[in-house]
């Protein structure tokens, strides 16, 4: 069995050997310092960070998919990402997948069993027919997981671009991937559970990765989701009525009847109304410009 004692998310945390006789509001106290440094861990990979979303960007405008393996809370964390990107930016469900170890009954109850076998891990490759224009990333904050290793392997031998996130050095778990992301945030308040600081620095830097890369291909206009599902629940169409009218002008009936008649698509709808066109021709200068709308937005008057 390997000893894993020398890894930064298996030591103790000196400021927390007392947390069973601390009282309530200590532990509050000591765990909310304890997450107030994560951003500053964060930043500190900020560079690989920005690799990492060119490779994605790069794999979306091929027509390829960002996959996220893991076990565990890694790879609940995952499919969560991977399952907010469509009611966000409206994009394929296929477009960003996550995979877990043990599969979706993982992510009611732990299989932590699931997570010692690579060969899952390169089978779960071979199921999704993983490509070159694919990026495989592995989550696995303590690094060592045998499932996400042979996972990236198999991505590797498919020609994928992969992606490494861990919470512990390179020089105690190295690994062979195209960019190597290390959020070092230092021993958590309960050792080894890596469900706290690691997993909030797990969500923060995969929240980076989805978010700038759909800005990237044209999902986000300004700060607006412009590609937001409007057909999901009622809250959805209020936010994309109320973009309408922030946008345009118009007045919350005029901006209602102008997202109905885009087909309830907000980034239709708003270049509909920039250039005087029909729906059709909304989605042809659309697609012309690479789904990015700012120029036509910016510039409505523009040949």
């Amino acid at each position: 069995m390997q000893d894993r004692g020398h890894l930064l998310t298996e030591q103790r945390n000196p400021s927390s050997r007392m947390l069973d006789r601390a009282t309530i509001a200590e532990c509050v106290a000591l765990m909310n310092a304890e997450d107030a440094a994560l951003p500053a861990a964060v930043a500190a990979a900020a560079a690989d960070v920005t690799r990492a979303i060119e490779l994605v960007v790069a794999a979306f405008r091929a027509g390829g998919r960002l996959i996220y393996v893991g076990a565990g809370t890694s790879g609940r964390l995952g499919v969560l990402d991977a399952s907010e990107c469509p009611p966000t930016f409206l994009s394929d469900p296929r477009m960003v997948q996550g995979v877990i170890a043990g599969g979706y009954d993982a992510l009611r109850r732990a299989i932590e069993g699931a997570e010692d076998n690579p060969q899952d891990g390169a089978a779960a490759m071979d199921e999704r027919g993983v490509e070159a224009r694919d990026v495989v990333m592995g989550i696995t904050t303590g690094g060592t997981t045998p499932y996400v290793h042979g996972a990236l392997r198999r991505a590797r031998e498919r020609g994928a671009k992969t992606i490494f996130f861990a919470c512990v050095a390179r020089e105690h778990v190295p690994d062979d991937c195209d960019v190597s992301i290390r959020v070092e945030v230092g021993p958590e308040v309960v050792t080894g559970s890596t469900r706290l600081k690691a997993g909030t620095a797990t969500k923060l830097v995969l929240n980076m990765i989805t978010t700038i890369s759909m800005v990237q291909i044209g999902k986000v206009y300004q700060n607006l989701m412009i590609d937001v599902n409007t057909r999901g629940n009622t809250k959805l169409v209020d936010r994309g009525t109320r973009m309408i009218m922030t946008v345009t002008g118009l007045e919350r009936t005029a901006a209602g009847r102008l997202l109905q008649e885009s087909g309830g698509h907000v980034k239709t709808a708003l270049v509909m109304h920039a250039r005087g066109v029909g729906r059709e021709e909304a989605q042809r200068l659309i697609d012309a410009h690479g789904g990015r709308v700012g120029e036509i937005l910016d510039r409505p008057q523009a040949p």
